[in-house]
């Protein structure tokens, strides 16, 4: 599961049972609480530097609600949607909701973004989704990567640019994550999607946000609360704590995966019938298998030998042949799952 094994911290369920006990359980406004619209704005404001506003924000129910909101307000049916791949598979599906077109841009083998190839397919294009850290390679792209991307957009004026930076305060080896929201000559159709799911443990919260220019922001508004009427009041309040945990603790998430990055790691690279390409954030590999057997097979072969992994065919077409592994566990659980894992390479 792309879930952390962790809780949720402690002073944000106080929160949230603190605003349930003051009677915070009536509907709030529609776009989200005046006073965690503002936490959000200033967070994003001190740690990727442009100025945020409350009125670029939209409160969310959940990071995956922003993403369709965010498809649905901007794409029309017939548009074209670029997909820089292997990349999180709900995109497509979003795509497919509005009637647009998927396309599949393969990745370089490093994984850093082709924009050669995102260029020449740019043209007339509507949306191009970037998901940064990636799911699921857990490739972080360059700040020259996201810097090209920006002058994609300057050459295409109709084309917006949809960042889901779900997993940017996971990131490895002291690595400087580059936000799409510094491309701020092009900052009128960059729409940022973030969540509360993986940096504070909230995945059963159900609350995300997005970010844009304030007449993007109020059409993605439009659609979903449209579908989804306003939020959790209570745990609106829990968000605005979980905003306030201090840097160093986050940091300190980042330390704990990049070990359990480094476990998985030593294991694969010992592996002469898998290759891999390093994970710098997240907490997913993307390991390839030297096999005849499709993606799906191969997830079959693993979960008869005890071990659960994604099909990377689910990825886009470049994922055929790997498999999606997820070390946001236990060092114990993720040692005896690499374990069975290597004992299935070996058999196949």
């Amino acid at each position: 599961m792309g879930e952390p094994d962790s809780n949720t911290p402690q002073p944000v369920v106080e929160a949230a049972v603190r605003a349930l006990r003051a009677g915070r359980t009536r509907y709030s406004q529609i776009t989200g609480s005046p006073d965690l619209r503002q936490e959000i704005a200033s967070h994003l404001a001190r740690s990727q530097g442009p100025e945020v506003d409350p009125a670029n924000v939209v409160v969310t129910h959940g990071g995956s609600a922003g993403l369709a909101a965010t498809v649905l307000a901007l794409v029309n049916p017939g548009d074209r949607v670029l997909l820089p791949e292997p990349t999180y598979s709900l995109y497509a599906d979003h795509a497919a909701m509005a009637g647009a077109k998927a396309e599949w841009i393969s990745t370089r083998p490093d994984g850093s973004i082709d924009l050669h190839k995102l260029a020449a397919a740019a043209a007339g294009a509507r949306m191009l989704i970037l998901c940064n850290p990636v799911n699921p390679t857990g490739m972080v792209f360059s700040k020259a990567d996201i810097e090209g991307v920006g002058a994609i957009l300057r050459d295409h004026p109709d084309l917006y640019l949809l960042s889901d930076e779900a997993y940017s305060d996971i990131v490895f080896d002291e690595i400087t994550f580059t936000s799409a929201s510094e491309l701020i000559s092009v900052r009128d159709r960059v729409v940022l999607s973030g969540t509360f799911s993986k940096s504070y443990s909230m995945t059963g919260w159900r609350i995300g946000f997005i970010c844009a220019a304030a007449a993007v922001a109020e059409k993605i508004n439009l659609v979903h609360r449209t579908i989804n009427g306003p939020l959790n009041t209570f745990v609106q309040d829990a968000a605005v704590e979980a905003l306030r945990i201090p840097d160093k603790d986050l940091h300190a998430l980042s330390t704990r995966f990049q070990r359990r990055r480094d476990l998985v790691m030593r294991h694969l690279d010992g592996l002469d019938a898998v290759s891999v390409v390093r994970p710098l954030g997240a907490f997913y590999a993307f390991p390839r298998i030297d096999s005849a057997l499709p993606s799906v097979e191969l997830v079959q072969r693993f979960a008869d030998g005890g071990v659960l992994v994604r099909a990377g065919s689910e990825f886009g077409p470049s994922g055929e042949g790997h498999v999606r592994l997820s070390f946001a566990t236990d060092e114990a659980a993720l040692e005896e799952g690499l374990r069975r894992f290597t004992h299935v390479i070996n058999a196949l």
